[in-house]
């Protein structure tokens, strides 16, 4: 699964910066995950650095993206093969 951030997040921007791919910015009120590139940090860390920084603890897993780790791993490897490019 990709992840979210929930309306509880306080816009203290230290989430953004911890993104290894980019996958964070500035919504209209709060920060969003662009679940197209959000991995979950898969291919970068054991564990998705921004719920890690995250104060408030507003970032979940988004039931409405359901990925495997498998998905997750072969999304690292497009992105990284298109930054490449």
């Amino acid at each position: 699964m990709a992840l979210m951030i929930t309306d509880a997040c306080i816009n203290c921007d230290v989430c953004e910066p911890e993104c290894p791919n980019d996958a964070i910015s500035a919504g209209e009120e709060i920060y969003v995950i662009d679940p197209n590139k959000c991995t979950e940090c898969v291919g970068h860390f054991d564990k998705p650095q921004c719920q890690i920084v995250c104060p408030v603890d507003c970032i979940p897993l988004n039931p409405e993206v359901v990925e495997t780790r498998e998905q997750l791993q072969a999304k690292y490897e497009r992105l990284m093969s298109n930054k490449k490019t």
